[in-house]
């Protein structure tokens, strides 16, 4: 696994990790924002009339309604990425992130917007009589580009288990864990079996159920938060204030967090932003393909809402709860992830200035920080180590009262550690101690401190697990709509029994690896769709002319 991830941390390198990625991302949301005179404000009002079915025409042809097509794509982007999502950001980046994240959400409105309109624009019905939608069908019929069409549909495919599937199982599952201290493949192996009974009912299906469980999610998870703020109130003003100011300068070191440079933030909350929303991903209009309705613009402005009510609500109300509370720079007794560990040579303390810029420049990718990866023999005894020279960071934070076993939790190890590079050679051992945690665990922990007190995380862990379950619904119907493309409906059961299968894994894996690959799974996905709106950024401009106009003359007459 540890070979695996250094294979996805490369790929997340030169793509999600990639410093031109966000700018290609934020540039496209920008340039239509300004080319369609933002449009994400001046037709906000009248998407919500759209959704709530003012202009229904119960004869047009499609599968669903404005607002269980509306809730599906919301169920595929509500998910870990709220919960998870943001305390990783926060956690890799600092505040700041959450101001890129926002950004992203902002510009994203009008880039689903448009990837929404021209993806139903030129839906197809399948030979079963259901809708097919999303950007694959206007690259072939509309480019004509069966080429990017095809590596869309694929890479679609691939995110389907990167973006929606890997990622909700894991976090689902270490919540549960964490609240109930049940086993994780216990929990993903429950969840597989349900998941399996949803999907395999279709769109119809799974358009009822996410209808449901959308609006009763965000309802449970709203109380939660707002138990959490209004208990800290006092912070709520700081931690706006470090969000805004930690832009220019990055976050300093403050307690056990060692500080992120504007670079990093900016990376890392931009990419969290996509992988919440999915605003130019490709991912929605696969499900709003599915709207009855003969109004392709009309879809693409209730597909505004979406990155409004998933990022710029839901978001913003979990980052608050982690920035007021003050968790996120607090230190948490935790079993050390391998992908996580990072050994390093020489011994620092925290409390030394000139050692925590050093480790600060290392960890935010800064040449000459001094620091070089340990690599030698460690002894230990009853579980300590005895051997100096060297000091342990866990999850971007210097350890502390790390202890070592081998094969369990209670199994002091007593001998000799090889360590190459950083890491740890032997499989079988495992570290723990104290270290700042991150994803599901750290909002969890956030939301401990409000007023229901240790009753919060159970609301996380609902909250999640109703979050994270309706994303995997969702994003098994947009892998099986790319299946379809791509082999046919007669690959369609095959991919969903696969699609099981893997969330099932993923509910044990490394929460890390997970991550990585789901930020190279989304930049996949999402090139290729950038690049196909941007072509027909006229054709866009004219449909919402065409829209207009003929929706002033229905309401004259």
């Amino acid at each position: 696994m540890e070979g695996l991830h250094d294979v996805l941390k490369f790929l997340d390198s030169i793509l999600g990790g990639n410093a031109l990625f966000p700018f290609i991302l934020l540039g496209t949301g920008l340039f239509f924002t300004i080319y369609l005179g933002f449009p994400q404000i001046r037709y906000f009002k009248h998407a919500w009339k759209v959704v709530t079915g003012k202009f229904d025409n119960p004869g047009s042809e499609g599968d669903t309604s404005h607002f269980r097509a509306l809730t599906t794509a919301l169920s595929g982007t509500v998910g870990t990425g709220n919960i998870s999502g943001v305390a990783f950001a926060i956690f890799l980046g600092g505040p700041a992130a959450l101001f890129w994240m926002w950004a992203t959400a902002f510009l994203g409105m009008t880039t689903k917007f448009v990837e929404v309109t021209l993806s139903h624009k030129y839906r197809e019905k399948t030979d079963d009589g259901t809708m097919a939608g999303g950007p694959m069908y206007y690259m072939d019929k509309r480019l004509n580009m069966k080429w990017l069409a095809v590596a869309f549909a694929i890479a679609t495919v691939i995110s389907s288990f990167g973006t929606g599937n890997l990622p909700q199982s894991n976090g689902i599952a270490t919540s549960i864990q964490e609240t109930f201290g049940f086993e994780p493949w216990i929990v993903g192996s429950v969840l597989g079996i349900l998941l399996a009974l949803v999907i395999l009912g279709g769109i119809q299906r799974i358009a009822a159920v996410t209808s449901k469980i959308v609006p009763f999610m965000a309802v449970i998870y709203l109380i939660g938060a707002l138990s959490v703020i209004f208990a800290n109130l006092e912070n709520i003003g700081p931690a706006f204030t470090s969000i805004v100011s930690d832009l220019f300068t990055g976050s300093a070191a403050t307690g056990g967090f060692l500080g992120a440079s504007i670079a990093y933030a900016f990376n890392r909350g931009v990419n969290r932003g996509l992988f919440s929303n999915e605003a130019g991903q490709g991912s929605a209009p696969i499900a709003h393909a599915a709207a009855k309705t003969d109004e392709p613009v009309s879809e693409g402005m209730v597909s505004i809402l979406e990155p409004f009510i998933d990022t710029i609500v839901i978001c913003t109300l979990t980052g608050l709860v982690i920035l007021s509370s003050g968790v996120w720079k607090e230190k948490h007794q935790n079993i050390f992830e391998r992908s996580s560990l990072e050994i390093v040579t020489g011994v620092y303390a925290e409390d030394n200035q000139q050692d925590r810029q050093n480790l600060y420049r290392y960890l935010n990718h800064i040449d000459d920080s001094g620091v070089e990866a340990y690599t030698g023999e460690i002894q230990v005894v009853s579980g300590k180590a005895v051997t100096s020279g060297f000091t342990i960071i866990h999850a971007r934070s210097l350890a502390e009262d790390v202890l070592i076993t081998v094969g369990g939790e209670e199994d002091l190890f007593t001998g000799t550690i090889k360590i190459q590079d950083g890491a740890i050679v032997k499989d079988n051992i495992v570290l723990s101690g104290k270290s700042l945690v991150h994803s599901a665990r750290l909002t969890t922990i956030a939301f401990t401190k409000g007023f229901f007190g240790d009753f919060g995380q159970y609301i996380v862990s609902i909250g999640l697990l109703l979050f994270a379950f309706s994303t995997a619904i969702a994003w098994s119907y947009y892998g099986d709509r790319a299946m379809t493309y791509l082999l046919g409906s007669r690959s369609v059961m095959p991919y969903r029994v696969v699609y099981v299968a893997g969330f099932v894994w993923a509910s044990f894996s490394d929460t890390e690896l997970v991550w990585t690959l789901a930020s190279v799974a989304i930049v996949v996905m999402t090139l290729p769709n950038l690049f196909g709106i941007l072509m027909l950024s006229k054709e866009m401009k004219s449909s919402i002319k065409d829209y207009w106009n003929r929706f002033d003359k229905e309401n004259k007459s």
